[in-house]
């Protein structure tokens, strides 16, 4: 779901104090406004509009350098056609594959915004691995993931690593008000992840069988680089 712009902004505020309360190099900045995305983000995802929400978080200053838990760092607006490359792993959502931008990156997880449709506004996330087909909804909104980060960081589950200068998921297990699914660990309890796999709508036959999916992903994703040309 798209948030209201006041949660969104109070959601990303409260984490940004947590973290730097942390011991994350964060300082505070002036706010920017939303602006407009460039021009070609709608033609690389096939939509017709982008959320105010999504430009708005873009358009913030952010200090150069991993702000997210476990070493996640917030992408940049993609430049061209090779941005549909991160949806190869997106087998089985119940939103057209291309209708996601990649806005945060971890060490083995994407994390995308829905850009169209019923499911808008929901962040997923997708395991980097040549033979996981584990799409699945990460949070129900980008103010609810920042807000469950947030909560991480109060029950002590999201900690300041000072050798690292990182913020580090330990032991999510000791803090059960959390949702697992909104922090890039990996893997995650399979029992778990099959219930929220089922309750946001993805197809689980073709997770059972992702392989040729995946063969059929990636045509798309050839075809569609094809469409665009140089953009």
């Amino acid at each position: 779901m798209l948030d209201d712009m006041r949660v969104l902004r109070d959601a990303v505020r409260d984490y940004r104090l947590a973290a730097a309360a942390a011991g994350l190099d964060w300082p505070d900045q002036p706010e920017s406004p939303a602006g407009q995305p460039p021009e070609q983000v709608r033609r690389i995802f096939g939509v017709e509009h982008i959320a105010e929400q999504l430009t708005w978080l873009q358009a913030q200053r952010w200090p150069d350098h991993q702000l997210l838990p476990n070493v996640g760092w917030r992408m940049p607006w993609p430049e061209g056609g090779e941005a549909l490359d991160y949806l190869g792993l997106s087998i089985g959502t119940p939103f057209p594959w291309r209708q996601q931008l990649p806005l945060f990156f971890f060490d083995a997880l994407l994390y995308t915004f829905v850009l169209a449709g019923d499911h808008e506004g929901e962040i997923w996330r997708y395991e980097i691995s040549p033979d996981a087909w584990d799409s699945v909804r990460a949070a129900t909104s980008l103010a609810t993931l920042f807000d469950q980060w947030t909560r991480g960081i109060a029950a002590g589950v999201v900690v300041y690593d000072e050798h690292s200068k990182w913020l580090l998921v330990d032991d999510l297990g000791s803090a059960p008000g959390l949702d697992p699914l909104a922090f890039p660990v990996t893997p995650v309890e399979e029992t778990l992840l099959r219930a929220r796999q089922r309750e946001c709508g993805v197809n689980m036959a073709i997770v059972e069988d992702g392989f040729p999916y995946n063969e059929e992903l990636s045509d798309a994703i050839d075809a569609a680089k094809a469409s665009l040309g140089g953009a």
